[in-house]
């Protein structure tokens, strides 16, 4: 024997029952007075006879089982790495042998440690105190090491990793048997040379773990109450107490799957092995019927679920597998992904034996490690969550075939924020719920093409396309708008990629997925703007149809096509009636009416290169006709309801306002704000956008109720109502976003043409209408859920007020730019005379221009006057009512109609303040002096379009102001504007 190894006592345990005591021959007399000697010597030794002697038995203790360590290793640990690996069973034996001789090394070097801490203790007893030593401190952490040894070594034991190291060099280990013997005490001569080195490899930790709790049990109970060293000393013996019964089940588990892999057929084992795996249950030992499948046996591993049946193998993640807690006799439920399964037992304590094995391995499998007892509730707890995170590639045949899922779930069915992924790049990102896409999510479905993508963002209910949703064809299309089971439903915007070789956009409602009911087709190849009735995709019903050129065409469609007569309107305001071809061409018995009042009747064709002849009777006797039934002609008007056209638009809001304005549905009404490039969809981000998340103040529907409330007196509520038309997230924002789409849809680009104006005039009223009933069903919810009730309706005089005065200046701004310029178009002819005369009268020095007009002398102001505290000097002499002038000028700073007749009577203010001054009194004008005045104050003012803008005006002033002082002032204004047109404002000064 070397000297070394006479320097490390022999494994020295008390001998258990049925066991050889060791030949007293065998130890050394140096071992023997080497663990007969207390550690401490002298005065120490008394002290800790008297004191500590547990703490002393624990020193002693660490110190042998260091050395048996020490010796295990050389050995057999060492011997044992010699194998030469020939193919795959030998490499993983080889691989599990190392990953047991680490652990065994980190096994000695904590005892090291903790030897160390016991002996600074026992040198040290009054500076140093108990909770200092590693087995309280660090408890946990020794703990987990000894849970690695002990998982490495029953990884061997499954594998049969000694019996085949053995049997690789079984020369050596019958020439080193005797030589094991000797030097490790407590192996016995009966058995395999592989069973023998288990035993060694696995008996010495086994008892040294009992010794630890005997004697950290013997030190809690002298502890007494010091704390924190009686709390720490109390944790270690509960500790070390569980890795007892965690040892013995996981050796028990290791032999049980030992033995099950040698039972398995080939096929089956190498379905199922793996050497981390353990057998915790298998229905042979405990009988169990399984319904639907019918599973002729069960097998229960720490990682999944096996089912077998015939010759097909059927295995469950236990990460995914539920265990439904409602029991029905002796019957319990499990759910999976796919499948769901109703084990039952003949015995109701087999049946609990089994749902409480497989409750305990889904919660182990989850937390990713084994707690102790292996199957008991631990430090955690027993019960697994409802919610998990996990990711499952689905089998089963159906939409979700071959689709990995990846995120939250919930009793087996996809639930919460998640990604599903087909094979095909077919990708979905969003929230689900029970399985189905719910809520909130963006799908890219790739196309036949390279590099082509559907990009559905979209809203979903149950599985389908439901609410608001975002749309990016890979044929270069977008659509905008509602969708319902999947399909277009409900109002939205359909347009083609500006660089398409036909261009297209179509705003309007849909059916199922075809364009119905009200809707604008603009068509940029032909320059035309359809709007009008759809029927099945198909223009069906009365339509108007606008051209670039300017020409309009009012009829009937019936299935794509042009049926009956209709009339059209030229550029130059020639009106035709009759039938017409799909290029406006006038074909058959019609009428043209020209400007001028003529008249030709009879028949009309058209020929390649002709242009359109006729043949027929010409009137030249007609008087020339009233300008209100030329160029003032309106289109759609008694052919479109206003109230019925954009139902597309307002049915969603009325409906979420019925059902209550539930928060779950606020995103599927008002849309969402994601990014919206295309490059986007080769990269990986793009799936991870979300939608805005309402959680401010501007944006929770609790929120949004709560401040109406907070804001009825009439001042706060225009704020307030301010403040939401501006906000795209607030119901009331979303609905005028909305309606500002359809009116420029409708009335800007080829939509500009005056024949509309009418048409626009009636929407924006309507629009100011709908605007006011949103706010009232708003507040009636939010007055609900306090308890309240709204007062009684409002009768239509006090809606009217509410909406011309409230409601209509906020909302006008919004839509002023194309309503404008409809009103510039259709006043066109008479803005142009209008600035002809002014452009007259600009000729004329004031004072001259003042007798031109009539004015009386004793109302010039000929001195250089301050004509008001908040006006500044006349700069030139005879410079007249500056202040007049220059207030009249702000009419087209504001697009508010009260506002503007609010210039006008600052103006009429300012003009009689300034005949005042010059008369020396108060003076108040009649109509016959206002009148010329006036004219002199907006000829000098030479606002633009005047024409236009008296008669946005007089469309939309509050009807209130009928009859009193804006009425007087407007028609003044009109007077003005009428008289500088005529044709005796248009000679030079003399």
């Amino acid at each position: 024997m070397s000297p070394a190894h006479h320097q490390l006592p022999r494994l020295c345990f008390p001998p258990q029952p049925g066991q050889l005591t060791p030949e007293p021959q065998t130890v050394s007399t140096r071992e023997r007075s080497s663990l007969g000697r207390s550690p401490l010597s002298g005065p120490e030794a008394g002290t800790l006879a008297m004191g500590r002697p547990e703490e002393a038995a624990l020193l002693q203790l660490e110190e042998v089982f260091s050395a048996t360590l020490a010796r295990i290793d050389s050995l057999v640990l060492q011997p044992l790495l010699m194998l030469e690996p020939t193919d795959p069973q030998s490499r993983e034996c080889l691989q599990l042998l190392q990953q047991l001789r680490k652990s065994s090394q980190q096994l000695w070097k904590v005892t090291e440690e903790s030897l160390h801490s016991l002996r600074e203790r026992l040198r040290h007893p009054d500076a140093i105190g108990l909770e200092s030593l590693l087995l309280l401190d660090g408890a946990d952490r020794v703990l987990q090491v000894y849970m690695e040894y002990i998982e490495s070594y029953t990884s061997c034991v499954v594998t049969q990793a000694f019996q085949k190291a053995v049997k690789k060099r079984s020369d050596y280990w019958r020439s080193r048997q005797k030589a094991l013997q000797q030097q490790l005490w407590g192996m016995t001569s009966e058995g395999s040379m592989d069973t023998k080195l288990a035993q060694v490899l696995c008996q010495p930790l086994t008892r040294h773990v009992q010794e630890y709790v005997s004697l950290l049990r013997s030190l809690r109970d002298t502890a007494g109450e010091h704390r924190p060293a009686c709390e720490l000393v109390a944790h270690a013996t509960t500790l070390f107490e569980n890795l007892q019964s965690f040892m013995r089940q996981a050796l028990d588990q290791a032999v049980a799957t030992q033995g099950l892999w040698r039972t398995l057929s080939s096929r089956l084992r190498d379905a199922l092995y793996t050497p981390a795996r353990r057998l915790l249950q298998d229905s042979q030992d405990m009988p169990l019927t399984v319904t639907p499948l019918r599973a002729e046996r069960v097998l229960l591993f720490d990682d999944i679920l096996v089912l077998l049946q015939g010759h097909n193998v059927h295995t469950f993640d236990l990460k995914l597998v539920w265990v439904d807690s409602e029991q029905n006799g002796c019957v319990f439920h499990l759910l999976t992904p796919e499948e769901e399964f109703f084990f039952g037992s003949k015995y109701r304590q087999d049946q609990v034996v089994w749902q409480w094995k497989i409750t305990q391995a889904v919660c182990q499998a989850l937390r990713g490690k084994k707690d102790f007892p292996l199957l008991g509730a631990g430090l955690e707890s027993s019960k697994p969550p409802i919610c998990r995170s996990m990711a499952y590639t689905f089998l089963a045949e159906g939409r979700l075939c071959q689709a990995t899922y990846e995120g939250e779930w919930y009793q087996g069915r996809p639930h919460g924020k998640g990604t599903l992924k087909w094979p095909n790049g077919r990708n979905h990102v969003g929230t689900f719920c029970q399985g189905l896409e719910h809520g909130f999510g963006i799908c890219l479905v790739p196309q036949a093409s390279e590099d082509k993508f559907d990009c559905y963002k979209c809203h979903w209910r149950e599985g389908s396309m439901c609410g608001y949703g975002i749309c990016e064809y890979g044929i270069d299309e977008v659509y905008k708008g509602y969708f319902q089971e999947g399909l277009r439903h409900g109002f939205g915007v359909l347009e083609s990629a500006q660089q398409a070789p036909q261009h297209c956009k179509y705003t309007g409602h849909w059916e199922r997925g075809q364009r119905d009911g009200y809707g604008i087709q603009e068509d940029s190849d032909r320059g035309e703007l359809y709007i009008g009735l759809w029927q099945a995709d198909q223009r069906h019903g009365p339509g108007v149809v606008v051209t670039q050129a300017g020409v309009c065409y009012q009829g009937t469609f019936q299935e794509d096509k042009m049926v009956g007569p209709g009339i059209l309107l030229s550029e130059d305001d020639s009106l035709f009636e009759g039938t017409f071809t799909r290029d406006l061409t006038l074909v058959g018995k019609g009428k043209v009416t020209f400007p001028n009042g003529f008249t030709l009747e009879g028949s009309f064709g058209s020929g390649a290169g002709r242009g359109l002849h006729a043949q027929g009777v010409l009137d030249t006797d007609a008087l020339p006709p009233d300008p209100s039934s030329t160029c003032y002609r309106q289109l759609g008007l008694g052919i479109f309801p206003v109230e019925s056209r954009w139902q597309g638009v307002y049915g969603p809001f009325r409906d979420f306002v019925h059902t209550g304005c539930p928060g779950d549905l606020q995103e599927a009404l008002l849309g969402f704000h994601v990014q919206s490039s295309r490059e986007l969809r080769k990269s990986q981000e793009y799936l991870c956008c979300e939608s805005t998340q309402l959680d401010d103040s501007a944006g929770r529907m609790e929120d949004i109720l709560e401040e109406l409330l907070q804001h009825r007196d009439p001042e706060a509520l225009q704020k307030c109502l301010r403040k939401a038309l501006s906000n795209s997230l607030h119901p009331l924002g979303k609905l005028l976003q909305t309606l500002m789409l359809t009116f420029q849809a409708t009335y800007a680009g080829i939509g500009a043409n005056k024949h509309l104006q009418g048409l626009a005039q009636e929407e924006v009223k309507q629009h100011a209408q709908e605007l006011w009933a949103a706010y009232r069903g708003l507040l009636q919810v939010a007055l609900q859920r306090k308890g309240q009730a709204l007062e009684e309706e409002e009768d239509t005089e006090a809606r009217d007020r509410r909406v011309h005065g409230l409601v209509l200046p906020l909302m006008l701004p919004s839509f002023y730019s194309e309503l404008f310029t409809l009103y510039l178009l259709l006043h066109e002819r008479e803005d142009s005379h209008y600035s002809q005369g002014i452009t007259n009268l600009s000729l004329f020095p004031d004072t001259n221009l003042l007798e031109f007009l009539d004015v009386q002398k004793h109302l010039w102001p000929l001195k250089d006057l301050t004509l008001t505290t908040n006006q500044r000097h006349s700069l030139v002499k005879d410079k007249c009512f500056l202040s007049a002038i220059e207030c009249l000028q702000k009419v087209i700073t504001t697009m508010d109609p009260r506002e503007k007749l609010e210039v006008l009577e600052r103006t009429y203010r300012e003009i009689e303040a300034t005949v005042s001054r010059v008369l020396g009194q108060e003076h108040k004008l009649p109509m016959d002096d206002l009148l010329p005045l006036l004219i002199y104050v907006v000829s000098r003012a030479q606002i633009q379009h005047l024409g236009a803008e008296i008669h946005l005006i007089r469309d939309m002033m509050d009807p209130i102001h009928t009859g009193g002082l804006f009425d007087f002032l407007l028609t003044a204004l009109e007077s003005c504007y009428e008289h500088i047109q005529k044709k005796d404002m248009h000679r030079s000064p003399r």
